[in-house]
């Protein structure tokens, strides 16, 4: 590159080439081979002052667009694996979460179907109890009404055997008092033995 007095000092030397060119086209009017050559002449100046610099410039503009697309293309690459890498852990986030739902919904199946079947144990041992209960308490009253209709039995016959003895007691001292004629005291006497016999009984 050259240096900014070696550029001011082309600018120069420009700015009085085309001020000379403006003074021949101005002295001779209309176009002919002289004019021609001059402008061609004018051209290779120009060349030759910014030839350098533009060329420079195509090769920066050049080499700036070369930096561009690939950067644009490692950008493009670059936001293409970051996409699929995004979309790489949603998949597994998704998989997992749905693997995750299933074994949870697994394990509830399997608690509820645990829990049902206990259920079902715990109803028919309840079932069992109940039934054996209701067998006890029937032949427990029917062993009460046994004991109690027995006892009643066993009871009037002791009540019906008190009175045979009472009625025969009666009628053995009724005789005696017959057959000796006793006298009102021995009567009393008689009948109040009877009453402590009765009470004693």
């Amino acid at each position: 590159m050259q240096s900014p007095d070696m550029e001011s000092e082309t600018n120069h030397n420009f700015i009085d080439a085309v001020q000379l060119g403006s003074i021949h086209n101005h002295s001779k009017p209309g176009f002919n081979n002289q004019n021609i050559n001059e402008a061609n002449s004018l051209d290779k100046v120009r060349d030759i002052l910014f030839g350098n610099q533009m060329r420079e410039v195509e090769k920066k503009l050049a080499r700036l667009e070369e930096r561009f697309l690939k950067e644009c293309a490692s950008l493009r690459e670059d936001s293409r694996k970051r996409l699929d890498s995004i979309e790489n852990y949603i998949k597994q986030e998704v998989e997992s979460l749905s693997q995750r739902i299933v074994n949870e919904q697994s394990t509830r199946d399997e608690g509820l179907r645990v829990l049902v079947e206990d259920n079902k144990k715990i109803i028919t041992a309840l079932e069992k109890k109940l039934t054996q209960l209701d067998d006890n308490i029937n032949n427990t009253q029917r062993d009460l009404r046994d004991q109690i209709l027995n006892q009643s039995k066993n009871l009037q016959n002791d009540i019906l055997q008190k009175y045979e003895e009472i009625l025969a007691v009666l009628q053995r001292e009724s005789q005696d008092l017959r057959q000796a004629k006793t006298d009102r005291s021995t009567l009393a006497n008689l009948l109040s033995e009877m009453a402590i016999r009765l009470n004693s009984q």
